[in-house]
């Protein structure tokens, strides 16, 4: 029998929930979703995917985001009306977290729930009054989940084992880049130094919003005068900078692309660069420190030659692999030493090393969806027989 899983989600314009999706729908499920917009949906249109929208939350506005959760809780059950019975919910983040328990009642009180969480808020993290309310309150509505699902070890290890609470079994679902073809060969790549005159380039992909990060890059591009390019795309949180389009705009030596699709254009946007920041400070000493991101992943499969901090989970991924270039601190002056001292030999060493890793350390193939969909088939609970199972398949109003 196929498993239906309904997936509650924080943000539908965010690619990473787009690719979660196809994940499953890959691995054989079919999927319902419900959750946030903070944007465009990116599941609009996807063939075979039922989208529903609770409401609208911003980055940035943590008050605006629980308000929008109480709302949605208040008119969850005409939201979901004619949603036929899933066999396990997947709540992403900690505001859908919110909503798991009362949308299981809805259906069934004794659908499994699995908590999906690859961020820990900050507040989570707070030693004060603010901190020990917030993880009460992540407690309480984690009490009801039978599984974790997280993305990196060190959020296991600093936070949900000693702080969190919640005894969950983990599966650890690495920030891969979704590649349906993965069981075909690996193909071989080609270093691609600046041509004589050109700059070398740096590839900062993704969820741009990190601060601190633009200013180090602005001030290095504009340090070396023409023989560094900083390249951004992806999607600017605006709330976390004071003008992100003027700072960029008047930037020596600095191009912004905006958005981009993922996966289809990660080939062609690796591919015009050289290098990949893959260093965060938005969360700087906590989740940004334990956090693996997307862009490792995607530039690696790319050969980009990712730049990480020493001291991250990040780069300890890459001390244990021998690649990339980590620094002990992040500086316009630490980067201008290592690229005026860059040559086509230096990089093409480095580029060979990324290139060498074994395809799969990069991607998700069809064999890894059918292998997360199994894990959720095992936590369908065996409590009704076809025939009741059949009466309750969808949701009275």
């Amino acid at each position: 029998m196929t498993i239906h899983v309904l997936y509650l989600a924080h943000d539908l314009a965010d690619a990473a929930i787009r690719r979660r999706v196809l994940t499953l729908k890959a691995g054989g499920a079919e999927v319902t979703v419900a959750g946030f917009l903070r944007g465009r949906n990116l599941l609009e249109g996807e063939p075979g995917v039922e989208t529903i929208v609770l409401g609208k939350t911003a980055d940035g506005r943590f008050a605006q985001r629980i308000g929008a959760v109480v709302k949605a809780s208040l008119t969850l059950k005409g939201s979901l009306t004619g949603v036929r019975r899933p066999h396990v919910i997947v709540a992403r983040n900690m505001e859908t977290l919110a909503l798991a328990g009362q949308t299981a009642r809805l259906f069934d009180r004794r659908l499994p729930v699995v908590y999906e969480c690859l961020d820990i808020h900050r507040l989570l993290l707070d030693d004060g009054i603010k901190g020990k309310l917030m993880r009460a309150v992540h407690r309480y509505f984690g009490r009801r989940a039978q599984l974790l699902i997280t993305s990196s070890p060190a959020f296991v290890e600093n936070f949900f084992k000693p702080r969190s609470g919640l005894d969950l079994p983990v599966m650890l679902l690495e920030n891969k880049v979704l590649d349906l073809d993965a069981d075909v060969d690996q193909v071989e790549q080609s270093a691609r130094p600046p041509k004589p005159g050109e700059p070398w380039r740096i590839g900062w992909f993704g969820a741009i919003r990190c601060r601190k990060s633009l200013s180090i890059l602005t001030e290095f591009a504009d340090r070396m005068d023409g023989k560094v390019k900083v390249v951004i795309r992806g999607r600017p949180a605006y709330s976390e900078f004071d003008d992100f389009d003027r700072i960029v705009g008047e930037a020596r030596h600095v191009e912004f692309h905006g958005a981009y699709r993922n996966p289809e254009d990660l080939s062609q946007i690796y591919d015009d660069v050289q290098f990949n920041w893959a260093i965060d400070f938005f969360e700087e000493g906590l989740n940004s420190d334990w956090l693996l991101p997307n862009r490792l992943y995607e530039g690696g499969l790319h050969a980009a030659v990712p730049i990480a901090l020493a001291s991250t989970e990040t780069g300890r991924f890459l001390a244990r692999r021998e690649i990339g270039v980590t620094i002990d601190k992040a500086t316009p002056g630490a980067l201008t030493r290592i690229f005026e001292a860059m040559t086509p030999e230096i990089y093409t060493e480095q580029f060979s090393r990324v290139a060498a890793i074994e395809r799969g350390q990069w991607v998700t193939g069809p064999a890894d969806c059918r292998a997360l969909v199994a894990r959720l088939a095992s936590l369908k609970p065996d409590l009704q027989s076809p025939a009741e199972m059949q009466a309750a398949s969808t949701m009275q109003s």
